[in-house]
C-alpha cells in the first residue's frame, strides 16, 4: 500500500507534495540565474523541467528522499522547494537541499521551512543526521546553515567540477541528538 504524502503547515507556510501545475514555478526557479548560480541544476525550457519533477517524484517512489513544495498557506503563492535526498536508511542519513525563487529572499522562509523538513526528517524518517554541500563561494547558504545550527564539518577542495571550473563544498551537518536538545530549549 502506498503511503500518502506527507502535508506540514504552519501558520505562514504550507509544505506539499509537486503537483504537474508547480513546472511553471519549478522552471521558474530553476531558470532563473541568481538561483541557479549555486544549485547543482538549470533548465532551458519548460519541457526540460519536466525532468526535475521526475527527480521529485522518483525520490518517493524509491524512498530515497522527499522533496516539498513550498508554498503560502493559502497554497496561491509558490515560494521554491525544499527536501531531503541521498536517504542511507543504512546509515540513518540524508542530504538537504533548497531553493528560493528570488522574490522571496530574506523573507525567513527557509529559515522556518528547513527545521520542518528536518523534524520530519529525525521523527518520520528516523535520520540521525542531516548534511548539506554548500559551495564555498555560496555566502547566502553558509549563513542560513548557521542560523540553523547546522555545523560547519570542513571543506573538500576542488571535489567537483562545474562549467569547466574545479569548485569547492564546505560539509555542514546537524544531528538528531543536538537537534533534540536545541529544539527543546526554544
Amino acid at each position: 500500500m502506498k503511503k500518502e504524502f506527507p502535508t506540514i503547515k504552519t501558520e505562514r507556510l504550507l509544505l506539499r507534495q509537486f503537483a504537474d501545475n508547480d513546472l511553471e514555478n519549478v522552471f521558474k526557479g530553476l531558470s532563473h540565474p541568481e538561483v541557479i548560480k549555486y544549485y547543482g541544476v538549470s533548465f532551458q525550457t519548460l519541457e526540460a523541467t519536466k525532468e526535475q519533477m521526475l527527480f521529485f517524484a522518483d525520490l518517493e517512489k524509491n524512498e530515497t528522499g522527499i522533496w516539498f513544495a513550498i508554498c503560502s498557506a493559502d497554497n496561491k503563492t509558490f515560494y521554491g522547494a525544499a527536501g531531503l535526498n541521498n536517504l542511507s536508511k543504512e546509515h540513518k542519513k540524508a542530504e538537504i537541499g533548497f531553493w528560493l525563487i528570488p522574490d522571496f529572499w530574506g523573507h525567513g522562509i527557509i529559515k522556518e521551512a528547513i527545521p520542518l523538513i528536518c523534524n520530519y526528517g529525525f521523527d518520520n524518517l528516523e535520520l540521525n543526521r542531516i548534511e548539506a554541500f554548500v559551495e564555498t563561494e555560496n555566502k547566502n547558504c553558509k549563513n542560513v546553515m548557521a542560523k540553523l545550527d547546522f555545523q560547519y564539518e570542513g571543506t573538500m577542495k576542488e571535489c567537483e567540477i562545474k562549467n569547466g571550473k574545479f569548485i569547492s563544498l564546505d560539509i555542514y551537518a546537524i544531528f538528531l541528538f543536538a537537534y533534540s536538545i536545541s529544539d527543546s530549549s526554544k
